[in-house]
Parts: C-alpha cells; structure tokens; sequence
C-alpha cells in the first residue's frame, strides 16, 4: 500500500499540474499579430526555410533552444540574452554551451524588425523558429499560439535545473510536473532525440565508468556498446554522435525503435523503459512505426511553448534579441 506521505506527495504534484496548466499560456492566441504585424509569421518561416534549407542539421538546435527556454523561467526568450559584465546569462550555463543556431533567431528578429519595428517578440520568434525548421526537415508543423513578451531575467546558474541526460524517471517525471508537462508529454518529448548530435563527453560514464568502476551501464544493450566505444575513446570531449543514427537529420519515429533495443543514447532515454506508461508509449510506437507520435509531438509541443509565458504588460519587446532594452 502507498504510505501517507507517497499519496501526500502524488495530490502535490496533481495540484501544481493543475495551477500551471491554468496559468500557462494565458493570453497567448493564435493570429495575435493580425492586425499589427500581418507578415511576422510569413517572414519568420521564410528566413527559416532559407537558412534550414543550406544547414539542415540546425533544425535539432533550435528545437532544443525553445525547449531550454521554456524549461527556465518559462518561454521569454532568457536563452537568447547575451552575458553582461556584471551578469552571466542562461546561454552561458554549462547546459546550454552546446546549443547552436542563435544567428538563425537574430535573422529573423532583424527581418521582423524592419517590417514592424518593436512589435514581435524573441520569446515568440524563437517558438516559430523551432516549428519552422522541424517542419523543414520533414517533421510535424503545430500550431503556435502567439502573444509571449520577452523576459528581463537570465542567469546562468538557473540553467542547471534542465533536465540532465543521467536522470532517472522519477526526476524526469518530477521535472516535467512541475513544468506543467504529464507523464504523456515526457515521453512524447523524448521523441524530439530523433533528430540532432550530442557529444562523446555526455555519454562517457556509461561505457566506461558507470559505477565507477570501470564498468559500463547494464541498462546500454551489450551488442550496441562495441559500436559507441568505436566512436567515443575514453575522455572524448569533441566527437560527436548521432542521436539516432542512420536517420538524425530527418525527424520520425526511429527514436523510439532505438530506445526499445536498449539503444537510446541517454540515461534519459533508457529510463523510458522505467515506467510503465512511457514504456508502454516507447513499446506502441515501436510497434506502429510512430502510428499517433506526430499528432502527439504536435499536442505536447503546444503545450510546452505555453510555460510561464509573459505577457499583457509584463516583461518587453526586445529591439534586439541577445539586450535587454
């Protein structure tokens, strides 16, 4: 039987789940800049399509960003804020030194700019960014509320509480509930490691020294581990690996093959496998080659670009993407 404090617990995080999912988004709209900025989406997807079209392997990025925005301080474009002298900013954070693809953000921002001066967000600029180019690499095209204002506030520290690549389900669930974000949309989400690269340096632990000795990660299928150990040499800090390979520049539902054969690149990956929701969601996906997981991706992508978001009054529009007025 659960104990007091497990049930305790579970009413917590229904409670927070709740209140975020009532708070974020609230005031965001589709069409918002209708009558004041009529071409802003026009414009973005074009300066997206033109760019994605000559560096496809962006489009991974530029998800990512959107989703590491969102997951600190909610969707205000914090990520795209540049360090200052006296302040080091969340794109400076140790997770957040990897991501690519900022130039792409301040292309569109300058286009915007010139047709509509001071109207268009970066917060919402980096949400149509991230559509655009997956949709560009053959992925599902959502729909993007609009209405988010940028944040004032970026601080590098903040970015250590992402979600690690070595959490267990139950920090992966615990993460994402507080965001506002089910059990559904962790796994969903997941899904988005179907396209991108990530660096040797992230999964050396798990073929070298899981457990500090020496051993490799059990939860890592053994026929797999000779392939990853071909690619990454102890202390690899450069190489990098495709998150599924054979396919990690189109966006489909290879991810979840890979994750069923123990394959996935992450701890994060195999700690689907955990759970018997995610992995049953892993298992079905698998099964039907991704029969709901594009419709899925498309339900929990709305939902994310929906944290915390500022609007109305609060926070600015940024004249530049990387300043703060």
């Amino acid at each position: 039987m659960a104990t007091k404090s497990h049930i305790t617990l579970a009413l917590q995080l229904v409670v927070v789940a709740l209140v975020l999912s009532i708070a974020n988004g609230k005031g965001l709209k589709l069409g918002f800049y209708k009558k004041t900025c009529p071409r802003a989406e026009a414009i973005v997807k074009s300066i997206t399509a033109s760019k994605i079209s000559l560096a496809p392997s962006l489009a991974a990025p530029l998800l990512r960003m959107h989703f590491h925005d969102c997951f600190v301080r909610g969707c205000d474009g914090s990520v795209l804020l540049n360090s200052t002298k006296n302040n080091q900013a969340e794109k400076d954070g140790p997770p957040n030194l990897s991501l690519r693809g900022f130039q792409i953000i301040d292309a569109a921002k300058t286009a915007v700019e010139a047709a509509c001066p001071g109207v268009v967000s970066c917060a919402d600029i980096l949400a149509l960014v991230a559509r655009d180019a997956i949709q560009q690499i053959k992925g599902p095209a959502w729909p993007v509320p609009l209405g988010r204002r940028d944040g004032r506030v970026s601080i590098a520290s903040e970015s250590r509480t992402l979600p690690p690549p070595n959490a267990n389900i139950t920090q992966l669930k615990s993460l994402f509930a507080s965001k506002g974000l089910n059990v559904k949309d962790l796994v969903v989400l997941s899904g988005g490691h179907t396209v991108g690269t990530s660096h040797c340096s992230t999964i050396s632990s798990r073929l070298y020294n899981f457990t500090g000795k020496g051993d490799t990660d059990p939860s890592l299928d053994s026929d797999y581990v000779p392939f990853l150990k071909s690619k990454c040499k102890p202390n690899d800090r450069t190489t990098l690996l495709e998150m599924d390979p054979g396919s990690f520049r189109s966006f489909d539902d290879d991810y979840y093959t890979m994750v069923s054969k123990r394959r996935g690149l992450f701890q994060s990956d195999a700690a689907l496998l955990d759970d018997k929701k995610t992995s049953a969601y892993v298992k079905l996906q698998a099964q039907t080659h991704g029969s709901t997981f594009f419709s899925d991706f498309k339900d929990s992508m709305v939902k994310m670009g929906q944290i915390g978001v500022l609007t109305d009054k609060a926070g600015e529009i940024r004249k530049v993407c990387t300043l703060v007025n």
